[in-house]
């Protein structure tokens, strides 16, 4: 009769439960004061996008604000997640990570990373909302606006990818360097096209401040991913969680009242009588 190998016998990591890692945040202040106040926040602000938008007429100014609410509507169920532990996580990492020296948390029977894996989600959600605005309010065409769209949630997706890979670092850094290439495109279609439609819609001043509000914020991001505790792990989590956070309130919260505030007055150049534009009941603009 065969034998097993004795490592056959050797038990598996445990998983940490919701529950467990719901206790395990609500008990480090920081971590768990960077999600509580985006929670706050986002539902906040959702009440007052809906005041700021009440006796919109014109349905292209609605489409701009609906695409605008998405944002914090998205965040409130996406920060739940992550507080109550559903979208939460205990990584191991793999091998040469730095993380696993200094930063491994134990909760329940799992040893680890403290992951907040459902973050990406709700970039993959939040941010096309976000490209969504800005390109309506640019009077961009369709063409235009689903490629950023579709760069823009590839982006969030591979960057997942490279939060949960935890079989090779060097795998975790392509996926990475992946995210950061389709970032480039949006990048352009935000610093190049979208500008020079803006200009002939007659948006180009507010969509100057939106747009270097965006590129500002978002560039922050995978610094913050390749510094904190899923990259270089030069960031406690807690630290990690907040510079997101941050971030969050500024390229959503802030960004969407100045979308809103913009719109409600129903200036022409937002209207669906402008003759410009995919929105604007016209032939799309040319590219």
């Amino acid at each position: 009769m065969s034998t097993l190998p004795a490592t056959a016998f050797v038990p598996l990591q445990e998983a940490a439960s919701q529950r467990e890692i719901f206790e395990y945040v609500l008990g480090d202040t920081l971590l768990a004061s960077s999600l509580y106040a985006n929670i706050a926040l986002a539902g906040l602000s959702i009440l007052l996008f809906v005041w700021m938008a009440r006796g919109l007429e014109d349905p292209r100014a609605k489409l701009i604000v609906a695409a605008t609410l998405v944002v914090p509507v998205v965040s409130l169920a996406s920060y739940t997640g992550l507080a109550s532990g559903l979208t939460t996580g205990i990584l191991e990492m793999p091998p040469g990570h730095p993380a696993v020296d200094g930063a491994y948390v134990t909760v329940g029977g799992a040893e680890g990373v403290v992951s907040l894996w459902g973050r990406y989600l709700t970039w993959a959600l939040s941010t096309p909302a976000i490209l969504l605005a800005l390109g309506l309010l640019a009077g961009s065409n369709l063409t235009k606006l689903f490629t950023a769209i579709v760069f823009d949630i590839a982006m969030c997706v591979t960057g997942l990818a490279a939060a949960l890979t935890t079989s090779s670092l060097a795998l975790r850094w392509f996926w990475f360097g992946m995210s950061c290439t389709f970032f480039v495109v949006v990048l352009y279609v935000l610093l190049v096209e979208w500008p020079a439609d803006a200009a002939e819609t007659g948006t180009d001043d507010v969509f100057g401040t939106l747009k270097y509000l965006t590129v500002v914020m978002w560039l922050a991001y995978p610094v913050v991913w390749a510094l904190g505790v899923e990259g270089l792990a030069l960031l406690p989590v807690g630290v990690t969680s907040w510079a997101y956070s941050g971030l969050d309130i500024v390229a959503k919260y802030v960004f969407g009242f100045l979308v809103i505030r913009y719109v409600a007055d129903e200036p022409a150049s937002v209207t669906a009588d402008a003759g410009y534009g995919a929105t604007g009941g016209v032939a799309p603009a040319d590219d």
